[in-house]
């Protein structure tokens, strides 16, 4: 990785961190496979957009419904429960 990726990534990092006033590091859980048959959505505000068979990393399970997930673009938002385990 070049230093001009790794400063980057650690933007991305702090920018995540400061939306969802997440503390200390960031860690995947696990990774998950967007429903290849689930409908894809747009996203915005804090949605994070969902395309068929996109693996997502889980960074934490919020609710029932909704999972802090980052996708292939390092960006961070609520993602919905279409998700299936990878």
């Amino acid at each position: 990785m070049t230093l001009k990726e790794c400063k980057k990534e650690e933007k991305a990092d702090r920018d995540f961190q400061k939306k969802f006033k997440f503390e200390g590091s960031i860690n995947v859980l696990t990774q998950m496979m967007v429903d290849p048959a689930a409908t894809e959505k747009r996203g915005g505000g804090k949605n994070l957009p969902l395309r068929r068979g996109e693996i997502l990393d889980v960074i934490q399970f919020t609710n029932q419904e909704q999972i802090l997930c980052r996708n292939s673009q390092r960006r961070c938002k609520s993602g919905g429960a279409e998700a299936l385990p990878a």
